[in-house]
């Protein structure tokens, strides 16, 4: 994922030509809060779609496509903390209605699930975590999960097959994980070998073996084996990175 509060995300437009063809978003402090340009691998950026009508109501601190490419959410700082729209080739549609229940604070990651069917966001205070139903907006929210993370939540994100959700936050154990079927199950059992500072980002490999987190103390990163919970810790890089903090992690798909 990108860095909060300046995020650049591919929208799921379809490829053409051999390459890309498609949008890219952005979610950024002032102004519209999110923009979204024309992009493909052949020409570059295209031309900047017009703002939605209505804008979100601060900072847009994640933006995320839906798989299906038909809608587009940003989190932002401000209530709702949440903003989402459909999406079509003539850009925003007009803003879906907000979620029956908000989430309470400042909104910081947010995650389709890989089926469309639901969506997460990740938030500065309790619960941190909130989850909806999507199917062309928000459906009721779905009970907070049993066991909630500590602290404040930087990073969420779906396996694969859409089976486990991945969360990345403040406090030990720093990063926490549950199975999902339309709601959160009971949190899987922490790493063996625990991190020891706050999680700013936490992917899971494209084939859902691997989950890796970004670290904020060196050296800057962890990985673990992944199959239904938490497996080994891989040994950590033989060669660390000089600069310090790392606010996101992502995979390249397999070669």
């Amino acid at each position: 994922m990108s860095v909060i509060g300046s995020n650049v995300l591919a929208g799921a437009s379809g490829a053409g030509g051999g390459g890309y063809q498609g949008n890219l978003a952005l979610g950024h402090y002032s102004g519209a809060y999110v923009s979204v340009y024309e992009f493909s691998t052949s020409t570059g950026f295209g031309s900047l779609y017009s703002n939605p009508s209505t804008l979100p109501a601060g900072t847009g601190n994640w933006v995320a496509f839906s798989p299906d490419g038909n809608a587009i959410a940003v989190v932002h700082s401000n209530s709702p903390h949440i903003t989402a729209y459909p999406w079509s080739s003539s850009g925003f549609g007009s803003k879906y209605s907000n979620p029956s229940t908000l989430p309470g604070s400042n909104v910081l990651a947010i995650a389709f699930s890989p089926d469309n069917n639901d969506i997460v966001t990740g938030t500065s205070g309790s619960p941190y975590i909130t989850a909806y139903p999507w199917s062309s907006g928000f459906g009721s929210k779905y009970s907070n999960p049993s066991t909630l993370p500590p602290e404040l939540v930087r990073d969420v994100s779906f396996s694969p097959d859409g089976n486990d959700l991945l969360v990345g936050h403040q406090g030990s154990p720093y990063v926490t994980a549950y199975p999902w079927s339309s709601g959160f199950g009971t949190k899987y059992a922490d790493p063996s070998s625990s991190l020891s500072d706050t999680a700013m980002g936490a992917e899971f490999s494209p084939d859902g073996k691997v989950v890796a987190v970004g670290r904020f103390v060196s050296p800057w990163i962890a990985a673990y084996q992944w199959d239904s919970g938490f497996g080994s810790k891989y040994s950590d890089p033989s060669s660390v990175i000089t600069a310090g903090g790392t606010n996101s992690v992502a995979f390249s798909p397999a070669d």
